[in-house]
């Protein structure tokens, strides 16, 4: 099981190397040879693996993370989006393929159950690299994109549950980081446990109803939520958002086909885009 499990961080780790060279290579993107060397093996055995895990070949995937492409798929995606919207769909697609439920608490309500609140948590490998899993018996209440310092990630998601138990227990989460990123992935139910303003909470559940492969603007998401003026109070709330990728803060982009500022940076925006849009 150890060894089954160390091939699957090393094969994460090798695609995620692939896809980031991708990105930050567009305009010049490297040939499937070098991407095949850079990770270490032949130009078939990447290549296939490389499908198994993005659905499509390193060239199609390149093609994706154009800018002119995500203005097409913005374009494109006003008209439909107004119809998924007015039906609550939150757009399952094959990627995850998870129905996922919210639980809001307020600040103050935290406070009153937040001592007796045990968060597990994990570090787990993705396709957009390495994240912080946080789980409460109530729900994922935490899911950040590390970058640099580990204890700087552990310690905001402390600071964000000051009154919580946490109890590293990779075991525990793993069991749900294969519901999100596993191999066998199935039709499940996963709980998010929110912690916010009630408009914080009204925002992140409307971003849960942007279908997947689809991309809307802070101006649509303050007209959804039903407060038209308040686009900037829509971003900043977007801006706080902890559970990344579930919570699809990413999908969010600017009027005119930019992709926008990104908690976890903006390369990484553009990957899951891209990724959303081949597997929708």
């Amino acid at each position: 099981m150890a060894n089954d499990n160390y091939s699957t961080l090393c094969l994460y780790n090798t695609i995620e190397a692939a896809l980031h060279a991708l990105a930050e290579n567009q305009t010049s993107p490297p040939t499937l040879k070098e991407l095949a060397k850079q990770c270490g093996m032949s130009d078939f055995h990447f290549k296939k693996q490389f499908r198994r895990w993005v659905g499509i070949s390193p060239k199609r995937f390149s093609q994706y993370l154009n800018r002119e492409h995500i203005k097409g798929v913005l374009d494109e995606g006003f008209k439909p989006l107004d119809a998924c919207y007015h039906a609550g769909l939150s757009g399952p697609g094959r990627m995850h393929g998870l129905f996922i439920n919210t639980l809001g608490m307020t600040p103050s309500q935290c406070s009153k159950v937040g001592k007796n609140l045990k968060i597990h948590f994990g570090f787990h490998p993705s396709p957009f690299g390495t994240y912080l899993l946080g789980v409460a018996s109530k729900g994922i209440c935490h899911m950040c994109f590390v970058d640099g310092d580990p204890t700087c990630h552990l310690a905001m998601m402390e600071s964000e549950w000051p009154s919580a138990c946490f109890v590293e227990d990779v075991k525990k989460t793993r069991q749900v980081h294969e519901q999100l990123f596993g191999q066998k992935r199935t039709q499940q139910s996963v709980t998010l446990l929110l912690k916010g303003t009630q408009f914080q909470i009204q925002v992140w559940e409307a971003l849960l109803k942007i279908p997947i492969g689809s991309i809307s603007t802070y101006e649509n998401i303050a007209a959804l939520i039903g407060k038209p003026s308040a686009t900037r109070a829509c971003a900043s709330a977007i801006a706080r958002n902890n559970i990344g990728w579930l919570i699809p803060c990413h999908r969010v982009v600017r009027k005119f086909g930019e992709s926008g500022k990104y908690r976890w940076g903006s390369s990484r925006k553009k990957l899951m885009l891209a990724y959303e849009t081949v597997v929708s």
